[in-house]
């Protein structure tokens, strides 16, 4: 058996627990990484499908709060100050109404709050200033008030969350079969999940399988775990944990990682 890699990752550092109902129009996680200490260690970023809103704090005092969109591959860096943050996770279709632009804009981006056009963008400076314990109710006052629960948005919710099930089952649904248990095409599902996640359902699937096999590796043997989480076999596990971690999983497990870089500075909008 494999132990677990010698490099913590930002989701194994963190605790998270729902976002109360009043706030599942529009937040699925709400997180916590305590501030970090030891700069010695490399971190890695697994890749995520969620977009997240980042309220940072570093150990001396500044605060930022960023939107880091889904990203499609891994990370590594070696964080160079002491600091600490809560990740706020949207739901599936909830980018446009909340950051006023499509999901797809954000993939592989981090940008500042304050510089979207939606109305999460004017609640940034009140937010960095807020205690963890005090961000929830703050939220639970304001957003409502805020956005509109538009009911085109909510059916796009509701047929991303049925479409991100499906894919995310212990048996998930061909591309093909779920556009069709969905009543839509492959292009209307695709274009959902471009400006609603910001990935392609292809990718996705490839993003939660990739997920699933970091959870699970050591408890069962490699082509075990391959075919439980629907690859054709080993090989092609191996293939697709590389494209997405950078390394083949026995490397990755082995802790043969590939070598830190600075984080991605921060992009502006046009």
């Amino acid at each position: 058996m494999l132990h677990p890699p010698p490099v913590a990752t930002a989701d194994s550092v963190e605790t998270s627990e729902l976002a109360p109902e009043s706030l599942r129009p529009w937040l699925a996680e709400f997180a916590r990484i305590p501030t970090m200490l030891d700069l010695s260690e490399p971190l890695a970023q697994v890749p995520q499908t969620a977009t997240t809103i980042v309220l940072r704090a570093e150990h001396a005092g500044t605060r930022d709060a960023l939107v880091v969109g889904p990203q499609t591959k891994a990370t590594y860096w070696r964080p160079n100050k002491p600091a600490g943050c809560v990740r706020l996770r949207l739901v599936p279709g909830a980018v446009r109404s909340l950051l006023g632009v499509p999901a797809t804009d954000l993939t592989d981006r981090a940008v500042r709050l304050e510089d979207l056009p939606g109305p999460a963008a004017d609640l940034a400076a009140e937010l960095v200033e807020l205690a963890p314990d005090e961000i929830i109710r703050y939220l639970e006052d304001e957003l409502p008030r805020r956005i509109a629960d538009d009911p085109a948005q909510r059916d796009h919710r509701h047929l991303l969350a049925a479409a991100v099930a499906a894919i995310s089952a212990d048996q998930p649904v061909p591309v093909p079969e779920l556009a069709a248990r969905l009543s839509v095409s492959e292009r209307q599902l695709r274009n959902l999940f471009a400006s609603g996640i910001g990935v392609s359902p292809k990718h996705f699937a490839r993003i939660d399988r990739v997920r699933k096999v970091l959870s699970h590796a050591g408890t069962i043997p490699w082509a075990e775990l391959a075919a439980a989480n629907g690859y054709y076999d080993q090989s092609h596990m191996s293939a697709d944990f590389r494209t997405l971690m950078g390394v083949p999983p026995t490397m990755f497990f082995r802790g043969r990682l590939p070598a830190p870089t600075p984080c991605k500075p921060l992009s502006k909008l046009h």
